[in-house]
């Protein structure tokens, strides 16, 4: 009996087209290695917070642009469980609420993740990018299981062929 370089992935999901890619990759892998999927979306509080005390939201529209946040972070994981399901596939996901990066390495290390994929970059992303770089820095420092930045031209085919 063969030895399977994945049993479980993480598919960090944010609602760019990147992130997208990288959840069909999930699914390319899942079907080839034959492991466990989790999409996870992050509410990102701890950047909100930080934009109350800075003045940049009152209380009060910090909250209604969190639970927005939420409602998209439902829509994109809802996504990713449909990816997966076209090709047979079962995606579990989870919507959290905190840092992006911790809670990225929370998750990986509560389901045993041996892979974390994130989205590349895109271009012309502002001020996201910004948030996204930093984030992903931070994954990378403390995640405890490799991580693979997904940046193949030609996903979109190979899911279609898988």
């Amino acid at each position: 009996m063969g030895y399977s370089l994945f049993q479980n992935v993480l598919v960090l999901v944010n609602g760019s087209e990147a992130a997208i890619e990288a959840v069909r990759y999930s699914v390319i892998l899942a079907k080839t290695c034959r492991c466990n999927v989790k999409a996870l979306y992050v509410v990102d509080t701890a950047t909100l917070k930080q934009l109350t005390l800075n003045k940049f939201f009152v209380e009060e529209e910090s909250l209604d642009y969190e639970n927005s946040l939420k409602n998209d972070g439902a829509k994109y994981l809802q996504y990713a469980e449909e990816i997966g399901k076209a090709k047979g596939i079962k995606i579990e996901t989870e919507l959290k609420s905190g840092s992006v990066w911790g809670e990225t390495v929370s998750v990986a290390d509560q389901m045993n993740a041996d892979l974390i994929l994130l989205g590349g970059f895109e271009k012309d992303r502002g001020e996201i990018h910004a948030a996204a770089t930093m984030a992903y820095h931070e994954i990378m420092k403390n995640a405890h299981c490799s991580i693979l930045m997904v940046r193949n031209k030609h996903i979109e085919k190979l899911y279609k062929q898988v």
